[in-house]
């Protein structure tokens, strides 16, 4: 999911940034008069500072991980140093309700393809449909009756490289938040963290596997209670919130995961831990989301440095793209964050949704690679990880 989870609304959404759209586009749509600037600060208008005004540290957060992420990958790429590259582009959106966002993309570069980070801010009241849903679910302090003030926010992002040898990347981070209701003794805002990353390999290292949920194990376990170490063992947040993932990232019209795994995380309480298995969460739910974006270049960056320049047949490339197709077949039939995105979506804001899809896909009848293959040995993988 590239979006924040939150109630649709039909409010009108303005670019702050018109022209920095257009940069969005791939390269053979853009033209010298509509490129912008890449010097775009926030801080550029009225409008971003007052948004920057009534941030709170959860949502700061969010965006100046998002620019030191961009500038980051930008680096990374290197294309920018070899032909002049613009790097990321800017689309940055407000709606009159004060809800605002900022959408990140970088496009046919040396090692992306297509990179996307995105960061949404949505205020809003919960209806009476969604208060329900909230409460079944055992979020405490939510009247099903609807009618309280929330304000949900996230960071998600997706890595499309160029070479099938180089794994997709995908991660989000957050927050739901509700302020108290009306009625309730209670004045103090509930909030709830959810996140996580995982991994979309095209041709199985299992090193590469081994490396990176060794490093989710890590940011998991320097958040483990001693509680839950003495009750459930060692790793036991991390093998939680991998079996979340596991479960989450299925297609079950092909009875195989998307990739090969990772964390999935949500509904995780600021207080007390999560209902029912307290025991079995972070020690500090805040720190704890923070501390897995902070993670994520750590976890994917020395992957694709170790595979980027590897030489790719054609049939490598065709097998790249009809696994793409698997991708996006989960985001469109499975995915909930997008399945709720595209529910009533105006069409300023749908190229934000399917911002995570990748820019060159096929799909193949009955595409079945030969027994034994390195294709087929991914395939087996997936299907029983």
């Amino acid at each position: 999911s590239m979006q924040a989870s939150s109630t649709t609304t039909t409010t009108t959404t303005t670019h702050i940034h018109a022209s920095a759209s257009s940069r969005c586009r791939p390269p053979w749509l853009r033209n010298s008069s509509q490129r912008a600037s890449r010097s775009f600060s926030l801080k550029a208008s009225s409008s971003k500072q007052q948004q920057q005004q009534h941030r709170d540290d959860f949502e700061s957060f969010l965006f100046e991980w998002q620019s030191e992420l961009c500038d980051k990958l930008t680096r990374l790429d290197g294309s920018n140093e070899n032909n002049n590259h613009e790097g990321f582009c800017d689309d940055t959106w407000e709606r009159e309700d004060g809800s605002f966002g900022r959408t990140r993309v970088f496009s046919d570069g040396d090692l992306f393809e297509k990179a996307a980070c995105n960061v949404s801010v949505i205020r809003g009241t919960l209806t009476e449909t969604r208060a329900k849903t909230m409460s079944s679910r055992g979020r405490k302090g939510i009247n099903p009756k609807g009618g309280q003030k929330y304000n949900a926010c996230a960071l998600s992002l997706v890595w499309h490289p160029r070479s099938p040898h180089v794994p997709t990347f995908r991660a989000d981070i957050r927050r739901f938040a509700v302020e108290p209701d009306s009625a309730s003794v209670g004045t103090e805002t509930n909030a709830w963290y959810g996140g996580g990353m995982d991994l979309t390999p095209y041709y199985l290292d299992e090193e590469d596997a081994k490396h990176f949920h060794g490093k989710c194990r890590d940011v998991c376990d320097e958040y483990q209670t001693r509680e839950s170490v003495e009750k459930f063992g060692k790793h036991s947040l991390y093998r939680k919130y991998k079996e979340f993932c596991d479960s989450y990232f299925y297609i079950p019209a092909r009875l195989e995961h998307r990739g090969v795994g990772g964390l999935f995380f949500d509904d995780v309480a600021t207080r007390g831990g999560e209902d029912g298995d307290a025991s079995v969460a972070p020690s500090d739910a805040k720190a704890f989301t923070k501390a897995v974006a902070l993670s994520w270049l750590d976890v994917w960056e020395p992957i694709a440095k170790k595979k980027r320049n590897t030489a790719i047949t054609e049939q490598e490339s065709i097998w790249h793209q009809q696994r793409r197709g698997r991708y996006l077949e989960f985001n469109l039939l499975y995915d909930r964050g997008v399945k709720f995105g595209l529910d009533g979506v105006t069409p300023d804001r749908f190229e934000s949704i399917m911002v995570s899809a990748p820019p060159r896909i096929r799909w193949d009848y009955k595409a079945t690679p030969p027994e034994g293959s390195k294709e087929a040995r991914l395939l087996e993988v997936l299907r029983e990880p």
